[in-house]
């Protein structure tokens, strides 16, 4: 019990923040030991404009995530969003001098540290370096080069770019709730992980994440991520211009959006009526169902042709780069009534909804299989795979505590305990890993030097 591997995802999204903490049970599936959710404030199209009061949102989905599920959280991963966030296609190589070696992980190394070394926008940095194919000595479409003979090593990277002062800001916030930060993920990556099979990502899939303040997507072919892009128009812009065309406030705004709304108008007829209270004294307003669905259509079908230009701009129209399994929507948005229609409607593209319940374990609440939580699942799945143990019992932390009374040095296993195991597995997939966990390393350095 006390080696087992507890992890903690924390999704600081513009309307929600999410704290989940779960292992992996003897089957493989991931079962949820508890979850804390806060209303997010200080948060504005994923990225953090108040300090104080996102720090006061992540305590509160912390504490409850504690209360609920018994462990004392000690570091998280945590999901990277927002409209600074994009994305360019980069190609590279080096030259070795020995054709006759193996190729190595070092080369790999040295191949993708000549990526981060590219020039960026002031204030910009490289976030994700994720190489898609490898050419040896021109020999194309190779997936693992490791293990084989050439004298050039060339490869075509996706390079995920974000404002380093925002990543440093989700970091300060983190640190002043009083948790670590163990690893950061771009928040398509995490969605994707929770609900797209592999077999989808090989056959070619768009990810359509519809948050409350971004719509993320990521784009798979062959296994492969190929594009990602972060639009600035979420659910919270349905709802503001529910909240102006109807003259009501954002709270009836959003729960008319939710109980009533449609993104399909042509289903609702001219005498359905539905009639909200009035403030403070005032006659309740009558609104008509058909234009409150005329006014999430018209801003629905204006975020969906953003994403579609998105899609195109891959280049899915090419028979190579064709996208077979169609569009997978998930996150709170997708959730709205007719979505899924209107948006086959306007791509021509199958399209299902995406639930991360395929990864949790059969006793898990229902509510927690809902696509408003895919993003903070595949951030608890990406702390899995980091082998951190992100949080211990609270019982198992009182025995702790009485044991550094009577002995301090039998303190140093917990400090330990976050730190990635698994490092000489020879892939390319833990290449890309440690340069992660370096970037991370910079962002804590950077924070205890600016203490």
């Amino acid at each position: 019990m006390k080696n087992e591997n507890i992890a903690v995802g924390l999704d600081i999204g513009t309307t929600k923040i999410v704290a989940m903490i779960g292992r992996k049970n003897e089957y493989g599936k991931l079962e949820i030991l508890g979850v804390g959710k806060s209303k997010s404030l200080g948060v504005h199209r994923g990225v953090v404009n108040n300090i104080t009061q996102t720090i006061q949102s992540i305590q509160t989905a912390i504490a409850e995530a504690e209360e609920n599920s018994g462990y004392m959280i000690k570091d998280v991963v945590v999901g990277i969003a927002g409209q600074h966030i994009r994305s360019i296609q980069h190609s590279d190589y080096i030259s070795r001098s020995n054709a006759e070696e193996v190729i190595s992980e070092k080369d790999i190394e040295q191949l993708i540290g000549q990526v981060h070394k590219l020039a960026m926008l002031p204030g910009e940095e490289i976030i994700h370096v994720l190489p898609q194919e490898f050419k040896i000595d021109g020999q194309a479409e190779i997936k693992e080069p490791i293990g084989m003979y050439g004298g050039r090593l060339e490869s075509s990277f996706h390079v995920v770019v974000g404002h380093a002062a925002s990543i440093r800001n989700v970091g300060r916030c983190i640190q002043s709730a009083g948790i670590e930060l163990s690893g950061l993920t771009l928040e398509p990556l995490a969605s994707s992980d929770a609900v797209l099979s592999q077999e989808e990502k090989e056959a070619g899939v768009a990810l359509i994440d519809i948050g409350g303040g971004t719509t993320d997507l990521a784009i798979f072919k062959d296994g492969i991520i190929r594009h990602t892009a972060v639009i600035p128009f979420g659910g919270n812009v349905i709802t503001d211009d529910i909240k102006e065309g109807c003259s009501i406030i954002e709270k009836q705004a959003e729960l008319l959006k939710v109980k009533f709304g449609s993104a399909w108008p042509g289903e609702n007829k001219d005498n359905e009526i539905v009639s909200i209270p009035g403030l403070r004294g005032r006659e309740p307003k009558e609104i008509s169902l058909k234009n409150l669905s005329k006014i999430i259509n018209a801003r629905v079908v204006e975020i969906i042709e953003q994403v579609y230009d998105e899609i195109k701009s891959y280049g899915c129209d090419d028979p190579k780069k064709k996208l077979i399994a169609g569009i997978v929507l998930t996150g709170g948005g997708s959730q709205l009534k007719h979505i899924k229609q209107l948006v086959e409607y306007i791509t021509g593209m199958d399209t299902r909804i995406g639930y991360p319940n395929e990864h949790l374990a059969g006793n898990s609440d229902e509510e927690l299989s809902s696509p408003l939580y895919a993003t903070a699942v595949g951030l608890m799945m990406n702390s899995i795979n980091n082998n951190t143990k992100s949080a211990i019992l609270m019982s198992e932390m009182e025995s702790v505590t009485t044991d550094v009374k009577k002995e301090e040095p039998k303190q140093e296993p917990i400090a330990e305990a976050p730190k990635p195991v698994e490092v000489k597995k020879e892939s390319t997939e833990q290449i890309k890993r440690s340069f992660f966990d370096k970037y991370v390393e910079r962002i804590k350095e950077f924070l205890d030097n600016a203490e």
